[in-house]
């Protein structure tokens, strides 16, 4: 294949990128962010939770001998949210009477630390990600150019030529597939935002109905 018609496909494929970056400019601040979900690094407590406010002693979750294990494993996107969700129902069915509402504000405040942490790593690696991407592309357009060059020369190495489109087509397909799984990835703080919001759902609707 000839180099112009790997430049045109580079060309498109960086479309995708500048396309939802630029989509995304009128909402975020940050212009390398290449998703057209708006960027929020962070979240607060209150967009998730709309219980009663947790105490100071909910901080200490990471002591508490059964919280931590749980955190990680409601968290678990690979845990289907129903299941996360009996597993709340199944833990607060085991609390004593006496501070029930203890320990699961403390599950609350251990959900939101754990997961808006993930959430902001995730964020941060879209951004390393898009970034390689700019300079992917920019290097493979440069060495399309010089491909083109290469084949212009009468003396060429056929050999050479041959050898250097075997890497440009492959250097070009895992561009174009990452390209198309950005897609994918930009939606992956939303569906930890909407996990977190479920569980903590879950936590509230389980101490109203202990009023």
């Amino acid at each position: 294949m000839p180099a112009k018609r790997f430049l045109r496909k580079l060309v498109f494929a960086g479309l995708a990128v500048a396309t939802a970056t630029a989509a995304s400019g009128a909402a975020n601040t940050d212009p390398d962010w290449p998703c057209i979900q708006r960027k929020v690094p962070e979240l607060s407590l209150g967009q998730i939770w709309n219980g009663p406010e947790l105490p100071a002693s909910a901080k200490d979750w990471q002591k508490d001998p059964e919280i931590p294990e749980l955190v990680a494993e409601l968290a678990a996107r690979r845990v289907p949210i129903a299941d996360a969700q009996k597993e709340i129902r199944d833990f607060a069915a085991t609390l004593p009477n006496d501070k029930p509402d203890e320990q699961l504000m403390k599950l609350v405040q251990g959900l939101f630390d754990h997961m808006n942490q993930e959430r902001s790593q995730v964020i941060s690696g879209i951004g390393r990600y898009a970034r390689n991407q700019v300079e992917l592309a920019a290097r493979l357009r440069k060495e399309a150019s010089e491909l083109d060059a290469l084949r212009a020369k009468p003396d060429a190495s056929a050999t050479d030529i041959t050898d250097r489109t075997d890497r440009l087509n492959w250097e070009t397909r895992i561009f174009e597939e990452r390209v198309q799984s950005l897609t994918y990835v930009c939606e992956v703080p939303t569906l930890i935002e909407q996990r977190l919001y479920a569980l903590a759902k879950t936590v509230a609707e389980i101490m109203e109905g202990k009023q």
